[in-house]
Parts: structure tokens; C-alpha cells; sequence
């Protein structure tokens, strides 16, 4: 059985990013370019002063989640809230639309494995909260969401947003996500998007959401993810 090594990091990463990546990767399947680009967008939006909470839909076992508020702490920046939405059971079922990038469709890669597998990101609400007891960010400041986001997106969600980070993979979640969230991601918010360039069904929302709204975004890589600033 192949042993998970240790990040590594390309050399314009600064200590404190590869700190924190390390200390989240044992919760995260998140890779270390997506997390270090939720770190700088989470200094981003402290340095310039981006007002708005931070949403995250798809937490697996919280890591994203942990960088994100281990930067914050480490600016000194506790007034932020947290959301963490997630089933907290595994992933919902998927659609038609929902292929890998190379054309297998979701559901069978699914029933092809166990549902302790990577692919069905399985993490009960105990695992994640246990996690974050290493992250001394105020506890009253982390709301964790449970359901399917078509449920609790929007009428558990904040009013304005800093950070939106969509993670739910799917093309259903991802398109509800978008049409509820984005008008509450403030001007200068950050959009990221994990698995744009993994899950057809992620990218097909994304787009059909630009396509329709006229939306002028950038969309940079971070290998299969992507992230832009809200104009």
C-alpha cells in the first residue's frame, strides 16, 4: 500500500502556507495548490479589508476550512464567520451530467467502491468538529451546516460573502450554489471552484452560470481548480 508522503512544496511557498498546509492535509483531500490559494485569498480579503463571512459547500473532514481559519488567526482576524455546509454523510447521488473529466460517468465510480472510499467523501459532523479542536478560532464563529446544500442554501447562509468556496463536485449542487451564493459574494469576494477541471458536471454549472448571467470573471487555474476575484 502506497504511504501518503509529505506535501511537496514549489519554492515560492512561505513558511507559514507550508506550516499550515501540513498541519490541515491529515483533513483534506484538498491538494496544496488549491489550499495555498485559499490562504492567500483569505490574507487577500483580511489585507484590503473585503467585507463578508466565508462560506465553504463540501467540507469532507474540514481542512480547507481549518487553513483558512488558521491564516485568519494568524493575522489576528477573529470577527469572520465560518460556514461549513456539507451532508456530513457523503456525497448526494449524481446526475447525468456528472462525468469525470474523461468521460466515466459519477455514479460508476461510485458503486465501484466502498463508501470508505475517497471518492464518496464520508466525514460525520463529530470527525469535523473534532478536528477543528486544534484551531483555536472562537468556536461561536463556526456554524456548521448539515443537509444537502439545495436544502440550506440560502436560508442558512450568510448575507454577505468574502470567500465562496464551492466543493460539492456535482453539477445540481454546484449550479444551486452558484445561483443563491454568487449575489451575496461582495465585490472583490473570492470565488473557487475545486473540481472545475475534474468533474464535467462542476465546469458545465460554472459555465452555463457565466454564459447566463454575462458574468465577466477570469477563471485562473490552480491545477483542476480554478479561482477568481469577483468584480
Amino acid at each position: 500500500k502506497a504511504k501518503k508522503s509529505a506535501p511537496v512544496f514549489p519554492a515560492d511557498y512561505d513558511d507559514e502556507a507550508k506550516d499550515i498546509i501540513r498541519a490541515v492535509k491529515p483533513y483534506s483531500m484538498t491538494s496544496p495548490e488549491r489550499l495555498n490559494a485559499f490562504i492567500l485569498a483569505t490574507r487577500y480579503i483580511a489585507r484590503h479589508d473585503i467585507p463578508g463571512d466565508i462560506v465553504e459547500c463540501g467540507v469532507w473532514r474540514g481542512g480547507s476550512m481549518q487553513a483558512c481559519a488558521r491564516t485568519l488567526l494568524s493575522l489576528g482576524e477573529t470577527e469572520r464567520d465560518l460556514y461549513l455546509f456539507d451532508t456530513y454523510e457523503g456525497m448526494t447521488p449524481p446526475t447525468a451530467e456528472d462525468l469525470r473529466r474523461d468521460g466515466r460517468p459519477a455514479q460508476e465510480l461510485l458503486d465501484a467502491q466502498g463508501k470508505d472510499r475517497p471518492i464518496w467523501a464520508v466525514a460525520s459532523l463529530e470527525d469535523v468538529k473534532a478536528g477543528f479542536e486544534d484551531v483555536p478560532y472562537p468556536k461561536e464563529r463556526v456554524h456548521y451546516v448539515q443537509g444537502r446544500v439545495e436544502d440550506t442554501v440560502p436560508g442558512q447562509a450568510p448575507e454577505q460573502i468574502s470567500i465562496l468556496r464551492l466543493d460539492t463536485d456535482w453539477y445540481a449542487s454546484t449550479k444551486h450554489e452558484l445561483e443563491h451564493l454568487y449575489d451575496r459574494l461582495v465585490p472583490g469576494g473570492v470565488l473557487l471552484i475545486d473540481d472545475y477541471g475534474y468533474w464535467q458536471g462542476s465546469r458545465q454549472a460554472v459555465d452555463e452560470f457565466l454564459e447566463k448571467t454575462g458574468e465577466r470573471l477570469l477563471l485562473l487555474r490552480m491545477d483542476e481548480g480554478r479561482i477568481a476575484v469577483k468584480p
